[in-house]
């Protein structure tokens, strides 16, 4: 066991070292607060979609995935698929107008069509789901640590959030797209090693069939709702995802925007089965196993170096993961709340530093419910259905800017927060899934609020020179 740990932690130091050295060399990207965030532009197609593989299939999707696998079987792999449709889906219907917009925020794009109420609404929602989604990342990195190293899991999550914060508050953005290209091949090499095992240690699929009972391998057997919800958080996720829009502004135009789009739906669906497979081998390996565990503890019975490309591929996701969540979060407080308040001479100096500062507060303060968090897959798509009511907002700002108003946009993010967390915290009475609550939030308040513009009489019309008069004497 010491040999092992020993070859485990040379292999991951050696990896991380590699990383760290990278991060260092593209430091002079990361000396201005539009470097640190932005990372500069003109990045290729296959950078740009690695960088959003590894954020998608980061530790808790992985861990998730597999938790699910081992509770109810393949039809956990419909979470990956969902964020496959999402990919295809934005490619096609919104990464034009993304670079159209001159907007490198959520919250900017918003405010261009509905004011700047929604603008403070939206970042603060986005802050908060990307918060949600830094929990399941540090507690399925903790699970994975805790599992391999044999130490407690609370001193892992925290080992995890401290080396995290400093390894994002290095490089900015242009060091995250970098070791993220990186940390996505390890991540797939090692769940591929992982399922070999997996299915050399069961016998192989047919063995596997022959253990398990048959709803096990039912495609559907999770239920449409819990599909459905999937795709309504996974796809509204991507579509309103502040880290996506960071990467996809910064390639040369659409086209690259669309590929990077392109190469990341065709690896998301491969990668949901191999994980939901890992799950339901571990079922059969290690019954009476937390499911949280499904697959760590398969990683501690792999052979070393398996085990070290895995592990290594798990934690490069967990810190690009956290890092495009600190970085998006820090981005979205900086230009919508430091500068306009509190910097409005536009020191960039002073910009840089709050960036740094808040980077470090993001990578933190979601430690404290990390250490309790148990079902992954369920805080994860928690963080991704509260960004489908921006998603739907977004959506109406392209495709349909004159139906509702400015205040209807407004009241259904307040509406879709409180209704969607609620209903979580509720644990999603009668079967209903929180999502849709996401989703039904702005749709209802921009409906109502549509109905009573058109109700409204009509504003009688004023010549254009007594308009001009009326604005002169204010």
């Amino acid at each position: 066991m010491e040999t092992r740990l020993l070859t485990i932690g040379a292999i991951a130091v050696a990896y991380f070292a590699l990383m760290s050295y990278i991060t260092y060399s593209v430091r002079k990207h990361a000396n201005s607060s539009e470097g640190m965030t932005a990372g500069g532009r003109n990045f290729p197609a296959y950078l740009i979609g690695a960088l959003l593989l590894s954020e998608f299939i980061g530790s808790s999707v992985s861990i998730g995935t597999a938790q699910k696998g081992y509770e109810l079987g393949i039809s956990a792999a419909w979470n990956l698929v969902a964020l496959s449709l999402g990919f295809l889906l934005l490619a096609f219907v919104l990464v034009k107008k993304y670079k159209e917009s001159g907007q490198s925020t959520i919250s900017g794009i918003l405010a261009q069509a509905y004011g700047e109420p929604v603008r403070y609404a939206a970042s603060v929602l986005t802050i908060l789901a990307l918060s949600i989604v830094a929990v399941a990342l540090y507690a399925s990195g903790g699970a994975v640590l805790a599992a391999v190293l044999h130490i407690n899991k609370t001193l892992a999550i925290l080992l995890v959030g401290a080396t995290t914060v400093i390894y994002v508050s290095l490089g900015g953005m242009r060091s995250v797209v970098y070791t993220n290209f990186a940390h996505a091949l390890v991540k797939y090499l090692g769940i591929i090693l992982a399922l070999a095992f997996a299915l050399e240690a069961t016998g192989g699929i047919a063995p596997l069939q022959a253990q398990l009972p048959a709803m096990m391998f039912n495609w559907v057997e999770i239920g449409w709702g819990q599909i459905v919800a999937w795709m309504i958080g996974g796809i509204g996720s991507i579509f309103a995802t502040q880290y996506v829009i960071q990467a996809l502004v910064g390639t040369d135009n659409p086209a690259v925007a669309k590929r990077a789009c392109f190469y990341v739906s065709s690896l998301m669906i491969p990668f949901g089965l191999m994980a939901a497979l890992i799950g339901m081998c571990s079922a059969v390996l290690y019954p009476g196993i937390k499911s949280i565990d499904a697959f760590p503890t398969l990683i501690a019975h792999m052979p070393a170096f398996s085990a070290s490309v895995m592990v290594i591929g798990l934690a490069g996701a967990l810190f690009g993961g956290i890092s495009a969540t600190t970085l998006a979060s820090a981005t979205l407080a900086m230009k919508d709340f430091y500068n306009p308040f509190f910097n409005k001479e536009k020191s960039d100096r002073k910009s840089l530093m709050f960036v740094r500062i808040a980077v470090v507060v993001a990578g933190l303060l979601p430690l404290v419910l990390a250490l309790s968090a148990e079902k992954l897959l369920m805080i994860a798509f928690l963080g991704k259905a509260l960004r489908a009511t921006l998603a739907v907002l977004i959506l109406m700002a392209f495709y349909a800017p004159k139906f509702g108003t400015p205040r209807g946009a407004f009241v259904g993010v307040i509406v879709s927060v409180a209704a969607t967390i609620g209903w979580f915290l509720a644990g999603n009475p009668y079967g209903v899934d929180s999502s849709y609550l996401a989703l039904a939030g702005p749709l209802v308040t921009m409906t109502i609020s549509h109905v009573f513009k058109l109700l409204r009489p009509a504003a009688p019309e004023v010549p254009a020179v007594v308009a001009e008069q009326r604005r002169r004497t204010m």
